[in-house]
């Protein structure tokens, strides 16, 4: 028998104290998300109430506010709820003090340093790119960005290298809210023709953008994986395309991997992309830092 006002947390194993102050409603909107960290594939509200312990009508209620503010998303007939990427960006100053962005960070160095452009690290969030952090390149001429700048998801490299190994549920809900403005014309505008460019970064392992966006700007990239083999993040490199061209992506592409691979072996991620493998996700031996 437990003590008024101690509950016993089913999902994180946690539990509330009854602290002064403490608000119910928003205690169980926290660990509705928290619940959801650990299903990427997504849960119905009834599935969250049966495991939180919770009424029913309470996590409904929970759920719309959530949606409302965008920190949740719904597939498309309305049923599972995922966690959105809200909160990504909301903590992006916060993860560049993180371990494993540091250690990211680490691995950018090195590949800034073989190609002597600027090299980046950033995750989807929403319906763009986020730019965690930065390496800047050597040259006197160099690419830079600030933090926390979103870039779009049909044109930048990066994100074409994370969308390309996404469930294939999460990529066409993603691609169908997605503005696909024209830049120019190389910038990819249909859903078709992205779904094709993204066939091709699994085949390859990475991901390029070919001037779609800005004009003379090439960028190679290459997505990031956790212990579950998710996509959770891209490190890529952009120069002017004069330097970073065409011909070398290839060879570029092969360095960006490698780092790639580097920080999700950090992850825990000992799988690797496999370009004989349509889902993207092949084994691969472990490698020795």
């Amino acid at each position: 028998m437990k003590r008024s006002g101690q509950r016993a947390d089913v999902a994180s194993g946690t539990r509330s104290d009854g602290a002064a102050g403490a608000v119910p409603a928003l205690e169980r909107g926290l660990r509705i998300l928290e619940l959801l960290v650990n299903y990427p594939e997504g849960l119905t509200q009834r599935e969250i109430a049966e495991r939180l312990q919770c009424p029913a009508a309470s996590v409904h209620r929970l759920s719309q506010t959530l949606l409302g503010h965008g920190y949740l998303t719904r597939d498309e007939d309305g049923r599972v709820l995922r966690l959105s990427r809200k909160l990504v960006a909301m903590g992006s100053r916060v993860l560049a003090e993180e371990d494993w962005l540091g250690e990211a960070m680490d691995a950018a160095k090195v590949l800034r340093d073989a190609v002597k452009e600027t090299v980046l690290i950033g995750t989807l969030a929403g319906e763009g790119l986020v730019v965690l952090g930065q390496v800047l390149g050597t040259h006197p001429f160099k690419f830079s960005v600030d933090l926390g700048t979103r870039l779009p998801l049909h044109t930048a490299a990066p994100a074409k290298a994370m969308l390309a190994f996404l469930p294939a549920e999460e990529r066409r809900r993603l691609l169908g809210q997605a503005r696909l403005e024209k830049f120019n014309e190389r910038t990819l505008t249909s859903v078709q023709a992205l779904e094709a460019e993204l066939a091709q970064v699994v085949e390859k392992g990475y991901a390029v953008d070919r001037q779609e966006q800005l004009t003379g700007i090439h960028c190679v990239a290459a997505a990031v994986f956790n212990r579950h083999g998710y996509p959770v993040a891209a490190i890529w490199t952009t120069g002017p395309a004069d330097r970073l061209r065409e011909q070398d992506f290839a060879s570029v592409g092969m360095l960006v991997t490698e780092q790639a691979r580097r920080i999700s072996r950090r992850l825990g991620f000992g799988w690797i992309p496999a370009s004989n493998q349509k889902n993207g996700n092949g084994k691969g031996e472990d490698e020795n830092e």
